[in-house]
Parts: structure tokens; sequence; C-alpha cells
């Protein structure tokens, strides 16, 4: 397999094995466990997103221990670069995908996904006021474009109840947090100190700590966690953190091979694989609406991180490994 081809697969990979993160967190949080009280709806999302990062650092930790890595992440945390990382970690982790999870709770995996493809877009407006990033005209238009078509896609549905209102300020969250996660890491890791896969094990490890210290102990959710542990939905939750641990790592392995403004909108075809996948695994009806507006979230953000060269298919698909 070629260089472009491998780029390309790591790129749609990383975006599929999100979507499907995304559309098995929805199926579990509909179990039967996690519904029981009014309670246990509300903190159902806060301990499934402490599972799923402890044990995607657990995967994690496995994979650099094949690696023969184990040791370095925790020797990388003192420096300069870890700490930036793990100032990432807790925006991407405890505030970004807590917001995530909250958002499928109340919104549905289909439009969760589709909304929050939109933080590259995001992010590079991040960057633009924090990292001075030069951003073009048309960047600025798909920029303008991502957030129209979410406003649009977020009040489709005619009326909003409470909790779906309550549920679209849980994924502008969760933008936040993840658009400046990515400022934050790349500004963490531009001295080469530290390698994406490095980065990652610290992110999911800060981030699981973060919630087993000071989120679940404040809303005092360890009865459910002992519950959930022993439960048969722990496994599924296992397999999920398996399935957005590979997606990470595809998502750096493209980075590394076709540069980061291509595999970021490689990786954001998750929107569009949430719909298929939510259709197929959880029968999500799927209507024109959902997928025009979908696509034109996923082309406005494309435009926003994309040169002009790149906006070009040919540019596109040649997959070249960019600074």
């Amino acid at each position: 397999m070629n260089t472009k081809n491998k780029g390309l697969f790591f790129g749609l990979f990383s975006g599929f094995t999100w979507a499907l993160d995304t559309v098995l967190i929805g199926m579990v949080l509909s179990k039967a466990l996690f519904v029981s009280s009014d309670l246990v709806i509300f903190l159902a999302p806060l301990v499934s997103t402490f599972f799923h990062d402890l044990l995607s650092s657990v995967w994690m930790l496995i994979y650099m221990t094949i690696r023969g890595e184990v040791k370095i992440p925790f020797q990388k945390l003192t420096t300069r670069s870890g700490r930036f990382v793990m100032l990432g970690a807790l925006l991407g982790g405890p505030i970004g995908m807590t917001g995530y999870v909250l958002a499928v709770k109340y919104l549905g995996a289909s439009l969760s996904a589709s909304i929050s493809a939109v933080y590259p877009a995001i992010g590079a407006f991040f960057a633009f006021v924090i990292l001075k990033d030069k951003l073009t005209l048309k960047n600025w238009i798909g920029l303008f474009v991502s957030i129209l078509f979410i406003f649009l896609l977020g009040f489709a549905g005619g009326e909003p109840s409470p909790s779906y209102i309550l549920g679209f300020s849980f994924i502008l969250l969760c933008i936040f947090g993840w658009g400046m996660e990515c400022v934050i890491l790349a500004y963490g890791m531009k001295d080469d100190e530290i390698s994406p896969e490095q980065a990652l094990q610290i992110r999911q490890l800060v981030s699981a700590v973060t919630y087993g210290v000071l989120i679940l102990p404040f809303f005092k959710a360890y009865p459910l966690v002992g519950e959930v542990f022993k439960s048969s939905e722990f496994f599924l939750i296992a397999l999920i953190a398996l399935s957005g641990t590979a997606s990470y790592v595809f998502y750096y392995k493209a980075i590394y091979v076709m540069g980061p403004t291509r595999a970021m909108a490689l990786n954001i075809t998750y929107a569009a694989w949430a719909i298929p996948l939510s259709f197929i695994i959880l029968g999500t009806p799927i209507t024109f609406k959902l997928v025009f507006f979908s696509i034109m979230i996923l082309l406005g953000s494309i435009i926003t991180v994309a040169s002009q060269e790149e906006l070009k298919w040919l540019n596109f698909a040649r997959g070249r490994k960019t600074a």
C-alpha cells in the first residue's frame, strides 16, 4: 500500500471508529442500568466517560508497552511540553468529552456527531486569536458556513424541548473544549519534545484521573461506578474505549503520513459515518435535511482548515506529507 492510500485509510478509519464510538456510547446510555432514576440519568454520562478514558488509557498503556515506550510518557509529565499536553487533556477530556457524551445523551448520536464536526473550524479560529495563525477570506467563509449550518441543524426540528436546548448547550461546550485542545496540544508539541502517541497516553490518563479524583466525588457518583464495574455494560464500555483509542491512533498516523490538514479533514467524516451507523445499530431515521446540513458543516470545516491548494481535489487526494 503506497503512502497516499495509507494516509487515506488511516484518516477515514479514524473517522469511522470515532463514529462507532459515538453510536455505541448512545446505545450504552440507553441501557436500563443508566436510566433507573433521574439521578442516575444525570450521572451516567460522567461515569461512562470516566470509564471510557480510563480504559482507553489502559489500551494505550498496552500499545506503548508493545512499542517499548511504556515509561516515556510518565517521564515527560514534568516537561514544558508535558504540562501543555496536560492542559490540553483537561480541555479535551473533562470539558470537551463530557460535553460530547452529555450531548449524545440529550441530542442523540447522529446529531451530536454532525454538530461536533465543526471543532476544526473553531480550532482554526482559536489558533488565529492565540497563535496568530492567519486565515484567508475563504477560511473565514468556511468558518461562517459551519457555524451557520450548526444553528440550522440544531433548530431544524421546530420548537426545541428543554432537553434539546440542554443537549445543544453541551455540544457547544464540546466544540470549545476540542477546538482549544488542538491549539494547546499543537503549541505543546511544536518542539518535538513529545510524540503524538506519548501525548495521547498523557491525555487519557490525565482525563481519567481528573474524573476519578475531582468530578465523580463532587457529584457523589462512585456508587454508580461500582454498579457499572460489576455489570455487563462494563465490558461494552471497554470495547467502546478500544474503538475510541483506535480512532486517536489512526488519526495521529494520518497526521504523520498526510499532514495535519488532510488528516483533520478526513477525521471529521465521523459526522457522516455516524448517520448510517445510527440507522444500522439504533434504527435512527435518516432525513434529507439531516444529511444536507451535515454535509454543509463538513464542507465548511474543510474550507476553514484547508489552504487554497488543498481545496483542489487532485492536490488533496495526492496525499503528500505537509509541514
